[in-house]
């Protein structure tokens, strides 16, 4: 059963901030918990992460995952899922608007587990990952 949410939400930086503290994929464990490790395999020919490895636990179940970014300047990146033990697909992104007070961000992502699960524990997990997402990459922009 895919589960998709959406979550936006504002940060005090200016959009090029915010996208250069996403596009630091290596530092995901510092402000998102699920995340336990993350290797980039590849690179964008301007540095950004590409191909990127990742061991993520949540809700008791553990995955290694591999996803691919797709950058827009610093407006948009989006990822989707090309390797997963515990995942059929999962695609998000990140929006960045510039507003009055730094950044409007919209983070959208659709996760559909291979294992069934109930849809409770799907939403669940999806929610803690918007949670993350918000909560999280808020507090690591605005510590910089």
């Amino acid at each position: 059963m895919a589960v998709s949410g959406v979550k936006e939400f504002e940060i005090k930086a200016d959009p090029a901030t915010v996208m250069a503290a996403i596009a630091a994929v290596d530092r995901l464990p510092e402000w998102s918990s699920p995340h336990k490790s993350v290797t980039i395999e590849s690179t964008h020919d301007d540095g950004r992460p590409d191909r990127v490895r990742m061991s993520v636990s949540i809700l008791g179940i553990n995955d290694e995952q591999v996803v691919e970014y797709t950058f827009d300047g610093d407006d948009t990146v989006s990822w989707h899922l090309v390797e997963s033990g515990q995942q059929n697909t999962q695609d998000g992104s990140y929006v960045l608007t510039k507003s009055g007070t730094g950044t409007k961000v919209t983070f959208e992502l659709t996760i559909d587990p291979k294992i069934p699960l109930p849809g409770f524990l799907v939403k669940k997990a999806q929610k803690t990952a918007l949670e993350t997402a918000s909560k999280g990459l808020t507090k690591f922009v605005e510590s910089l």
